[in-house]
This record gives C-alpha cells, structure tokens and sequence, in this order.
C-alpha cells in the first residue's frame, strides 16, 4: 500500500467518525520554542494548555514534522530520519480511553479490502502505564490482544507531558512483530527493533504542577476536561504494509536512493543491514541523501530558503550533507538536478502544491548546490596548501590541528569527513578530538543562548480570562467602518485583569467588537482614539491579537476613568488607515508585477506595510536589474491609471487555488480565506485593509533592490503622498543640476558624464605633473647619498602632500640609480592627507648583509605611532603623528649606525 494511500485511508476514517479534518501547519512554525513542528499535536497545542478554547471537539491531522538534533545519526540507523508524516486523531473533552483503543483497534485490523491497514491481530503488542488497570482492561475488552501481550511499563515509556507544568497523562503504545530476523522475542520491553512502535495513544487527564525530569513530576490533580492525543508515525506504518526494513526503502524515499546509487555507480544493500555503519559507508551515505533530499523539498516548499541562521541555517546543513554525500560517493557533478524532480513525484501525490511550486523549489536547490560545490572547490585548495605545509616539514608531526579542521569547517564550510578522508589520501592525519571539542564548545555556546531564549508557551492566561469572559471573539468591523460603537469587555494593566484604569494609565483594552486593525500580515497596526459614554478618553498606540478571537487596544488613559461593560466609540484615525492601506495595496501591485517581470519563483518571502510606505521581500537567486524594476514600477503605475476595483470575498481554499489566488509561504490558512483582487489582475489571500481602487494610490515609486540573505532579495517603495514628496525633491535637485550645468533635464546625463570625464583627466595631468617634480627630485637625492659603515644611505623628508604610491616610486627610483655595486639602503617619509608615511628600500647587495627593509621601516612607524611592514627589498609603514616626521628618519639611521658599530 502507497503512503499516499495509508494518509488518504487515515483521513477518510476519522472523517467518517466525527472528526474534522485540519489541513497540516506548515513546517516553519511560530514558536520560541521550535525551529519547526517537531510533532503531529504541535498545532493543538494551545487548546492542550488552556491558551486558546478548542474550535471543535474532534479532529484529525496528518502533519509535517521535522526534526534535527540526531542528524548525525540520520542513515546509521533505521529509527533517525529528519522529514516525517504524524498522523493524529484528537479529542478536546469528548471520546477518551475507550473511543482511542477502539479507533485504533478497528482502523489497524479491519481489512485492505474494507478500507483498514489490515494488519495481523497475532502480531500486535500493547504497553500501558504501569498502574493504568482501566486501559488493560479496555484492551482486553475491545481487542484480541491477549492479556500477556499488553506490557505495563513506567513514566519513562508510558507517561507522557511537555518537560513544563501543564496537561500530561499516561499513554499506550501500540507495536507491532517484525519477525524472528528482527531480533529477539520477547516483546517491546525486550526489543523495540523486532517490535516496532507505531501508534501513541495519550490520555490527558492529569495537571502538572512541576516537572523536574521525563520521570520526576508533581501532579497537582484531574484537568478540567480530558482530551485525547494520538499519533501514528506515517512513514513507519508503510514500512510495515509496504514489507520493507526501514523509512529509507519505502515509496517516497527509494527512488531517490535508487537513482542516488545509480549515479554513483553503487549498490545498495551490498552489506546486511545488522553490519555497523562503519562497514558500510556507501548505503549510509545513499540513505543520508535520500532523507535530507526529501527534507529540503517540503522546507523548501514551505518557504524555507538557505540561510546562516535560525531555519535557513538547518535547510542549508542538510542540502550540503546531502550534496557531499554524493561527493564521498565520487559523484563529482550537480546532483540536485537529478534527485530533487523524483522526490518531487513521490510527495506531490500527497502534496500536489510541491509540482505548482516546483519551479522555485528547485530554482533555491540548485543554486545553494551550485555554491556550495564552489566552497568545496575552494575549501579542497585551503587544505591541500595546508596539507603541503606540514609535509614541507617532514621531521614535524603529520598531523592537522583541530583549530585548522575547524576553521575549515565553521569559516569556509568544509566537512570534517571531506578533511578526514582527504587528508588520509596524503599521509596526513587529522586531530578529531581537538576538532570534536571545539565543535562541542561551539554547541554549548549555542544551546546556552537558545536557554536565554527560551520563552516556552507565553502566559496568555489574562487573555484567556477575558476571552472566556466575552464568550466570543471580538467582532472586527475595520473592513467597513473606521468608527464604531462597542463596550468595554477586560481591562489589563501590568499583566493583570483589572476593575478599572484612570487618567495616566498604559492599559490593554478590549471591546467587544472594534473597527482597529491589530497587526498582522505585513501592515501595521491601527491608531486613533477610543472615547467612553463617560467622558474618559483613550489614546490607542498599538493593536494586537495574542490569541485567536481576541484583539487587544495597547493604549493610554488621558482622562477619565473606564471600566468593563462601559459604551465605547472607537475612533480609527483615518489618515492613517488610508496611508498604510494605499501601502498594502500596492505591495500586492508590486508582488504580481515582479512576478510577471521576474518570474514565478520571485513569491513573497516578508513584507510591511506602513504608513505612505512599503517595503516588499521576494525569493530571487539573483538582482532585479534596474531596468526590470523600472517596468515593473511603470506597469504598476500604469494600472494606477486604470483605476482597478479592489474587493475582497470570502471563499473556500480550494476555490481561491482554483481562481489562481497566491497564498504566502508559512502561512497558516483556515479551510475558509479572504481573497484580495485588484481587478482581475492581481490576487492573494490577505486579511488586511486595503484601497478601495487602485487609482487612490496616487503613485508608487520603487527607491530600490537589494540583498538581505541568501536566495532573498527587497524592494523599498513609496506610496501616495510620500511618493509624490519624493518625485518633487527629485526633480527639484535635477532643476538645480540643470541650471547649474546650463542644460536641460533631459541633457544631465550626457552633460554631466562629458564633465566628470574631464575631471578624471584633468585628476591624472596633476598626478602625472606631480609624480614628474617628485621624481625630479631623484637626481639631487642621489647626488646626498652619504657612505654609513660601507652603505650607501640616502634619507629624505618629502614634504606633504605627496601621495603614498609617488613616494614609493621615488624610493625605487633612487634605489634604482644608486645600483648594485654596493650595498643601498634608501629611507623616506611624508604627510599625505594628514598622514604620516615612510618607506625604506634595500637592494640585493644590502640584503645578503642583512639589511632588511622590514625592519627599518618598523622603527620609523614606531616614531609616527603607527605599525608597518613589507617584504625585506621594500617595506611601508605610517602612523598618527605627523609632526614626527624627522624622528622617524632619524631613528633609521640611528638603527643603520648601531649595527655598523
């Protein structure tokens, strides 16, 4: 049975018993916690600890998971791997125990043929909590699973709670037999290899007061209501229906493999499986790239681009391990071209967005392979040189440092496994603990400043109180009106919910219904005023929705007194409003025209709209040339012209896909979305305020493109009024320009190229004329050479006003004529541009002496409070002290005398 079909299956049967289907999160998730969802209840996390009030009571969920922390053991092992499918059915206070066991029990027996997984009852195994007698007998009751083949384990197996104090509860796994060639028998507690855990069922029931560790926890009593939280790992379950070893050989990942292997002309298998890795680098490699191609595919998808930090950083870990496993395997070319298009066939069955997509997918792939096969090329050089050096020193230990295995790994990127092989093949080792440790005091670092970091789950519990208080969410009413009547529904003031807040008070309001738009989206909050029946008025600042249904007036008190149940009109300053929604609107604009310039790749990867500006980042390898963006600015203004309706519709997501509406990556949507058109042009789905009509935009006007990560470029703008102010700026200064060159605006380049050219060859005359009088100098500065102990010395102050480079060609220059029939040693100083220079030159004669121009010239910046250095023929030094001049020349020749004597 094809995964695909194993999650059609999971879906259509919780379906059909209640339960509502939640699409996936996408994998980039919102949490201070978590890179990324890490497990298939991560999304239902607020409803388990009390942050937000459950919109259904049943649910069912196939989710993306990754996750990273043994990504060294990915391919070693047939448990590790990075991308994986949770499938989860839940209950928020309805079905517990019994309604678990008997869902799991009938969807795992009941037939293919039927519509079930149609696994063996003989085979499956059942642990519980060790003193959960109710869920032994529930097995008993609804299954046939013998007595003697349900486990009672402890609260290291079979409790389950978040690390925090919060929901926790007992839980029961359900495994099943692989098979005598799997190991020893004896049941889960004897081998978890041969029976193979593929479904959790954790039953909330407990409130935890403290968590001190996985089995050390104080449980404070029975939650309010008890829930139900499952999980069915997708990939382990095809494992078994598909009759393959592992994750790595089942439908969505072997052909990846497959053709990893036929490029590299390897066989997989070649070794048993029980062999230790070691032994069998080529199938470890082969199932490394397996997992990390698919992994970079779904973040990708998800709107993961390749970065130095935070997601980004992960995406671009995994598609180098992933390219430099083709590189051990001695595959020498581009790869991503090859695998990602047939992982891309396997996961779009189940994810037919991936093919839509597919274009920028592969577009961010393929370059960071491309760049990182360059610092592979580049890293090969660096530790070549430095191979070289240490065996330029044969009676020196052969060894490579840790500090250099390091730096070529943390600084240039190269592997450890790319230095350790490469460095064997030249008789060289590598020092791996001194490696090893900095690496893991590298990691400490960061696991140190992801503890100060460390959030966990806001306390949202004020906010919870008013919105449970309400009963339901606040009414937006910012679409249709910028004023509106509502009353006062909390009141909080230093995170506590209070009775009343007077004149002077920063308090966060809420009303039972508001036109204010809380930020989101992109755009910025509404301000404005909020005035009582009561006569108190209060400043709004700042709008926000900390939890779902409730949005929240961060604001001042000027006067008065407010209270809860108190009338309210709430007062949108709508210049503002406008302002910012011109904004939004023309971000929307610019997003379609560069997609059409740029193209379908170039999706938007952030935004922020303000008030009369935007600013607008998209997914592009490469920059925007000027003149692109200068269609792009004029097709968007054009339409301006057109004066395109602006409406927005509510619709399911399959009809604004259908309608060809763009959704942003990351992005969680619910089943229903709000479709913001301009015209018949440009769609997204947007939850902002926007124009009425395109032409109330007045005019945009693009400032520029630019880089700010890898793979991720962004375009500045101007809207409106700020965009007009700016054009009259604009042309104001090429009025000035105009009349400053005697020509018209359109002349300006032309005349202004024709002046500046004069001035770079007016710029080398006075260089050349310069030069030349220095120079001239050169004959007299010769004929002062004075005889030092049997050098010929020549010492001379320039003056100011001589440049760096002409200095060095006098000193040369004299060298030059001074010849080589005896040793020379010339020393000279300058003032350019306010600072001091000196430069002293030896020749052949002078260095088998040991005169060496390095050293001289290190005593004469000593003098200019500066440093220098050079080779030993020609050296230059300077300082910050440019009355020093003299002191510095007389120190030469002082050190020139004392070695004469």
């Amino acid at each position: 049975m094809e995964t695909a079909e194993i999650r059609r299956r999971w879906l259509s049967f919780f379906e059909s018993r209640g339960h509502t289907v939640v699409p996936s999160a996408p994998l980039p998730f919102d949490d201070p916690n978590l890179l990324f969802v890490a497990a298939g209840m991560v999304p239902f996390v607020p409803y388990f600890v009390g942050q937000e009030t459950p919109k259904w009571s049943r649910a069912t969920s196939v989710q993306k998971c990754v996750r990273t922390p043994d990504l060294d053991e990915v391919g070693r092992t047939s448990r590790h791997g990075t991308f994986f499918q949770m499938n989860g059915n839940f209950s928020f206070g309805d079905y517990f125990k019994e309604g678990a066991i008997s869902y799991a029990w009938e969807l795992l027996t009941t037939t293919q043929q039927e519509g079930g997984y149609g696994l063996d009852p003989e085979r499956l195994w059942a642990t519980v909590y060790e003193d959960d007698d109710e869920a032994v007998d529930l097995w008993l009751k609804l299954s046939d699973i013998p007595r003697e083949r349900i486990v009672r384990r402890g609260k290291q197996d079979n409790y389950w709670h978040m690390g925090i104090p919060g929901p926790a509860g007992p839980s029961s796994e359900i495994f099943v037999d692989r098979g005598a060639k799997y190991g020893r028998e004896g049941g889960p507690a004897v081998d978890e290899d041969r029976y193979m855990e593929v479904w959790n069922l954790v039953f909330m029931q407990d409130q935890l007061s403290a968590v001190r560790a996985k089995d050390d926890f104080d449980v404070a009593g029975p939650l309010p209501a008890r829930n139900v939280d499952t999980g069915m790992g997708l990939e382990r379950m095809a494992s078994i229906l598909q009759g393959v070893d592992n994750l790595y050989e089942i439908d969505e990942v072997f052909p990846v493999l497959d053709k990893a292997a036929e490029l590299a002309g390897k066989t997989y298998g070649a070794n048993p499986s029980h062999v230790a890795a070691q032994s069998r680098p080529d199938d470890v490699r082969l199932r490394v790239v397996a997992d990390h191609v698919r992994t970079c595919l779904m973040l990708i998808g998800d709107g993961v681009t390749p970065s130095n930090e935070g997601r980004g950083y992960v995406l671009r870990r995994m598609l180098r391990r992933a390219v430099r496993s083709m590189v051990l395997l001695g595959v020498d070319e581009p790869t991503m071209p090859h695998l990602l298009p047939i992982s891309m066939e396997r996961m779009s069955q189940s994810y037919p967005e991936l093919r839509t997509d597919f274009a920028r997918i592969s577009q961010v792939a393929y370059a960071e392979e491309e760049a990182f096969r360059r610092t592979l090329a580049s890293g090969t050089t660096i530790l070549d040189s430095a191979v070289g050096r240490i065996k330029a020193k044969p009676q020196a230990p052969q060894r490579l440092s840790g500090e250099q295995a390091f730096t070529l790994h943390d600084t240039y990127g190269f592997p450890i496994d790319l230095t350790l092989e490469m460095a064997a093949e030249q008789g060289v080792e590598v020092d791996e603990p001194g490696f090893r440790r900095l690496m893991a005091e590298q990691r400490d670092r960061a696991k140190a400043d992801a503890r100060a970091k460390k959030t966990a789950h806001g306390d949202t519990h004020v906010y919870r109180h008013v919105a449970d208080s309400l009963g339901h969410d606040v009414e937006f009413t910012g679409y249709d009106e910028v004023v509106s009547e509502g009353r006062v529904a909390g009141i909080i003031r230093d995170g506590q919910n209070v009775e009343i807040a007077s004149a002077g008070d920063d308090i966060e309001l809420v009303l039972d219904r508001t036109p204010f738009y809380p930020e989101g989206g992109g755009q910025l909050a509404d301000g404005g005023l909020i005035e009582l029946a009561n006569g108190a008025v209060i400043d709004v600042r700042d709008v926000q929705k900390p939890i779902t249904g409730l949005i929240v007036h961060r604001a001042s008190v000027v006067c008065g007194e407010v209270g809860p149940g108190e009338l309210a009109y709430a007062k949108v300053d709508i210049e503002r409003r406008r302002s910012i929604s011109r904004a939004h609107t023309a971000t929307h604009m610019v997003h379609k025209a560069i997609r059409e310039a740029v193209g379908e790749t170039a999706t938007q990867a952030g935004s922020e709209n303000a008030p009369g500006r935007f600013r607008f980042d998209f997914n592009a390898q490469h920059a925007v040339p000027g003149a692109v963006l200068a269609d792009v600015e004029a097709k968007v203004n054009a339409l301006l012209l057109d004066d395109l309706p602006v409406h927005a519709e509510i619709m399911s997501q399959q009809q604004a896909h259908d309608i060809g509406a763009m959704a942003l990556f990351g992005e969680k949507y619910g089943n229903e979305v709000r479709v913001v058109s301009v015209g018949d042009w440009a769609r997204e789905l947007c939850g902002g305020t926007h124009a009425q009509r395109s032409g109330q935009l007045g005019v945009v006007k693009l400032l520029g493109e630019s880089s700010i990560g890898s793979g991720v470029r962004r375009v500045e703008a101007l809207v409106g009024s700020d965009a007009y102010s700016f054009l009259a700026r604009e042309a104001a200064i090429v009025g000035q320009l105009a009349e400053l060159v005697k020509a018209r605006p359109q002349e300006l380049p032309e005349r202004i190229a024709g002046i500046l050219g004069r001035l770079k060859d007016a710029e080398k005359e006075i260089a050349a004329v310069r030069q030349a009088q220095v120079l001239g100098a050169a004959a007299g500065l010769v004929g002062s050479a004075r005889d030092l102990d049997g050098v010929t010395f020549v010492s001379h102050d320039a003056g100011r006003d001589v440049t760096a480079d002409d200095l060095r060609a006098l000193v040369l220059d004299v060298r030059h004529r001074l010849g080589n029939d005896r040793p020379v040693l010339v020393s000279m100083a300058a003032v350019s541009k306010g600072r001091p220079v000196a430069i002293v030159a030896t020749n052949e004669r002078a260095r088998e002496v040991g005169l060496k121009a390095g050293a001289f010239v290190r005593t004469a910046a000593q003098q200019l409070g500066g440093g220098g250095g050079g080779k030993d023929d020609i050296a230059q030094g300077g300082g910050t002290e440019p009355t020093k001049v003299s002191e510095a020349l007389g120190a030469v020749e002082d050190q020139l005398r004392a070695r004469s004597a």
